[in-house]
């Protein structure tokens, strides 16, 4: 009883359990708290709300800590390959040679879209958002592929997860080439994971997109970085979307929806926009900063601070790094890199940014690196929902593997009219 959590409400007292997950974080269980009092909690935004119990990936803000099935994400950052992350996200364990084969083998046989779905992307507007096009396009998909709407067992899942995996490279590539009026590039099976998207989304007829190793290695990094980052915004969608029962597709569709925001999958391109904003108006990193500070000023810097991190994001360090290596390498001499440094410099020594905890997140250099690559600046956020897909993939399963799991059904603090008496027409002032 002594770990119980106690409300009290006028002269009432009510326990409430409380529930501790592997890492030590403690939850009071209020699941039945209003069937036993008639209150509710008000919590906007979720902030302090544990929508479910997940054993895919844990995050310590304070800490500056990430781990994918207790895998820090540090450990990734050698010989990074998102297509072994998401087998690990999705099946619950790094894939031994004959998984990895399997699965590869998959993502390759899965590659091709049915080539009626190229029609599709022709009834769109070349100035389309691609985003638009990548949710409608996955939504289509299962109009191709029936099969996959009822998933009976971890083999007939295991092929939907391939297919959606593998297909959506396919999709964000032909909605690339359809935007600038190019031919679409078939899969090449001969070819990665990633230097396949790249070969779609950069090779001509007769000239394939060779990819420089540096650049898969980073692309495979962004990509496994963004693979799941706990309960947000488009995972929760996910998640709300499979609890009525929903199929994969439907659910994924409606996360890039959510991932389409600018306030989640649309950070990185204001970073960018930020950063060419600086560089083009001749304007120091240190007046830049300045006004940021001028609570007077319309000015933000974007790319620091974070919902859950009160502390450096380690992806961020990990992209810094990259950018740092890709860059020369290339022999890109990007200014943007430059100030992107001396901002994060600026920031890191400012009590101001210090004191709020406010340190560079994930979206402060992948902008810079998927920019050195080639990938337009409208793809930026298509390249989060590639990299974000295995994440969506492994809490869909784990909820509907989940005995008892319900439909999400939140409730509300309701502050309108009181009861209000219909008027008629012609009575009507």
């Amino acid at each position: 009883m002594s770990d119980d959590a106690i409300l009290i409400l006028g002269d009432e007292q009510y326990r409430f359990p409380v529930r501790e997950g592997t890492e030590g974080e403690r939850a009071i269980d209020i699941q039945d708290l209003r069937a036993r009092t008639g209150y509710v909690t008000l919590d906007p935004g979720y902030a302090n709300t544990g929508s479910c119990r997940s054993a895919i990936t844990f995050i310590d803000g304070e800490q500056g800590i990430l781990r994918y099935r207790g895998i820090p994400i540090e450990q990734f950052e050698r010989e990074p390959n998102f297509v072994e992350a998401a087998w690990l996200l999705i099946f619950g364990h790094l894939p031994n040679p004959e998984e990895y084969k399997t699965f590869s083998e998959n993502l390759t046989a899965c590659a091709n879209l049915d080539e009626s779905m190229k029609h599709h992307f022709e009834g769109f507007p070349r100035s389309a958002p691609p985003m638009a096009i990548l949710s409608a396009m996955i939504n289509a998909l299962s109009c191709f592929h029936p099969e996959y709407f009822e998933l009976e067992d971890k083999d007939h899942f295991r092929c939907a997860a391939a297919g959606l995996i593998s297909k959506i490279r396919t999709i964000a590539a032909y909605a690339y080439r359809h935007s600038i009026g190019q031919p679409y590039i078939y899969p090449n099976p001969a070819l990665r994971y990633v230097p396949n998207f790249l070969h779609m989304m950069f090779s001509q007829p007769y000239a394939e997109h060779e990819c420089d190793p540096i650049v898969r290695d980073a692309i495979n990094l962004v990509l496994l970085l963004h693979a799941d980052h706990e309960q947000n915004c488009s995972t929760s969608t996910v998640r709300m979307v499979g609890s009525s029962q929903a199929n994969l597709f439907a659910s994924c569709a409606a996360g890039v929806c959510a991932l389409w925001g600018p306030l989640h999958g649309g950070a990185n391109v204001a970073v960018l926009q930020m950063l060419e904003q600086i560089h083009q108006g001749r304007i120091s990193p240190e007046e830049y900063v300045r006004l940021a500070k001028d609570r007077d000023s319309k000015v933000r810097l974007m790319g620091f601070g974070h919902r859950v991190y009160k502390n450096f994001d380690p992806r961020a360090r990990m992209l810094g790094k990259v950018a740092e290596r890709l860059l020369p390498t290339l022999g890109v001499r990007d200014p943007l890199l430059d100030i992107a440094r001396r901002l994060e410099e600026i920031a890191l020594e400012d009590p101001y940014f210090v004191d709020r905890q406010l340190y560079p997140n994930v979206d402060f250099y992948s902008g810079i690196i998927m920019r050195a690559v080639g990938i337009p600046t409208n793809m930026f956020t298509v390249m989060f929902a590639i990299g974000r897909l295995p994440g969506w993939i492994a809490h869909w399963w784990e909820q509907s593997q989940t005995q008892g799991s319900k439909i999400a059904r939140p409730r509300q603090l309701y502050v309108g009219p009181g009861f209000t008496d219909h008027v008629p027409k012609d009575e009507r002032m």
